[in-house]
């Protein structure tokens, strides 16, 4: 009769699949003074890959360990396959024999945007502001559809068809939904063993890519999709039902829209995010004046993107938590074009993300992920990835 029951049950428990996302540690490019990368093939800093240890090190804390990751997926940059096999190995903790590389499958179709003739400039390069102007070089950054000049065959960057010479997130977006409808997808959903009840797939990749997978699961509007933010080495997760390749956890709210998304924080980083906005915090008025530095008491976008890059900076003396940083990028990807924010704006927004966060932990439990909700707070069965169904994905 026991056994029985244990029958009935496991026939009425949903069979899972878990996509984790995870964005590449550190590159020596993304640091104090970011460039863009592209697909420009840099390495890790020793900071991304502590950090790529420590994503491994959590997800197996989480009970997410490298013997039950059916496969991982990652791009042909080094920056990306290099944190997948530091994660993979973390997470198999002394069991090194539980994982292997032969699990991980490249995939150019992952790499970064292509960022054509701008590859390899700092963000902020004078030449290149004097050339194409602030307000286009934010166009490219913080659009769909906006793209930089096409590199040539002189360009040192320069790589042979079938690599692209520039792209929009659009056209980033349109090959990464490709690699996940012809390669992810079925790895997911269509070869899932049906004796096991749970499948685990890993998608290690870079921020444009995974923000435009978070866009299509998420069915973000076109003009909010440069707003999502990606941080460094931070597990995100989508849990679907199998059978009905439904998105399981609940959709929360944000400044940046709705998201069936969890980012996975360890407990020192929710209590460094709860820190940041206490009085004195990394996020509070201390920060704010040390980023004003017209002293006219309002910030500029400018003005934090500058304050984080001193965040980032590998001489400063108290270095900041990384889901703090994760936290201030946010902010700043979600705010408009030309926008200044006081003080007290400031620490609304601050307080405002980290009452997301909040609220993120107590979703992650077994009634959330399992999809026991109110189906008004829930997108269901994903109708559609930019036209093109689920079903079929």
């Amino acid at each position: 009769q026991l056994a029985a029951a244990r029958r009935r049950r496991m026939r009425v428990l949903p069979t899972i699949s878990t996509l984790i996302l995870l964005r590449h540690g550190q590159s020596i490019w993304n640091g104090e003074n970011p460039r863009f990368t592209g697909w420009c093939d840099v390495p890790l800093t020793v900071k991304g890959r502590v950090e790529a240890v420590g994503a491994g090190q959590l997800l197996r804390s989480r009970g997410f360990r490298a013997a039950n990751v059916d496969v991982a997926f990652t791009s042909e940059l080094q920056r990306a396959h290099e944190t997948c096999e530091l994660a993979l190995a973390s997470m198999a903790g002394h069991r090194q024999d539980t994982w292997s590389p032969e699990r991980i499958r490249r995939d150019a179709r992952l790499n970064e945007r292509h960022y054509g003739a701008v590859q390899g400039y700092r963000k902020d390069d004078a030449g290149l502001l004097a050339a194409h102007g602030e307000e286009s070089i934010r166009g490219w950054r913080r659009s769909m559809h906006g793209k930089p000049p096409p590199l040539d065959a002189d360009h040192p960057e320069w790589r042979p068809p079938p690599a692209p010479t520039g792209e929009s997130l659009a056209d980033c977006q349109r090959r990464v939904l490709e690699c996940f409808r012809e390669s992810i997808s079925p790895t997911l959903f269509e070869e899932a063993d049906p004796t096991r009840r749970d499948r685990t797939v890993v998608v290690v990749a870079h921020a444009n890519t995974i923000r435009s997978l978070m866009a299509a699961f998420d069915q973000v509007p076109d003009d909010n999709v440069p707003n999502l933010h990606v941080p460094n080495s931070v597990p995100i997760l989508y849990r679907f039902e199998r059978s009905t390749r439904s998105l399981l956890s609940t959709r929360l709210q944000s400044a940046g829209g709705g998201s069936h998304a969890r980012w996975l924080l360890s407990p020192e980083n929710h209590q460094a995010v709860r820190s940041a906005v206490q009085p004195g915090g990394m996020l509070t008025r201390a920060l704010f004046e040390s980023w004003d530095t017209t002293g006219n008491r309002a910030l500029s976008v400018a003005e934090i993107e500058a304050g984080i890059r001193a965040m980032l900076a590998e001489d400063v003396e108290r270095p900041a938590n990384c889901a703090v940083i994760a936290v201030a990028k946010k902010i700043v990807r979600e705010l408009p074009e030309g926008a200044r924010v006081s003080l007290a704006q400031f620490e609304r927004l601050a307080a405002a993300e980290v009452a997301g966060i909040e609220q993120s932990i107590v979703r992650q439990n077994s009634n959330d992920l399992l999809g026991r909700v109110d189906s008004r707070d829930v997108q269901g069965r994903i109708s559609s990835f930019g036209g093109v169904g689920l079903g079929s994905i």
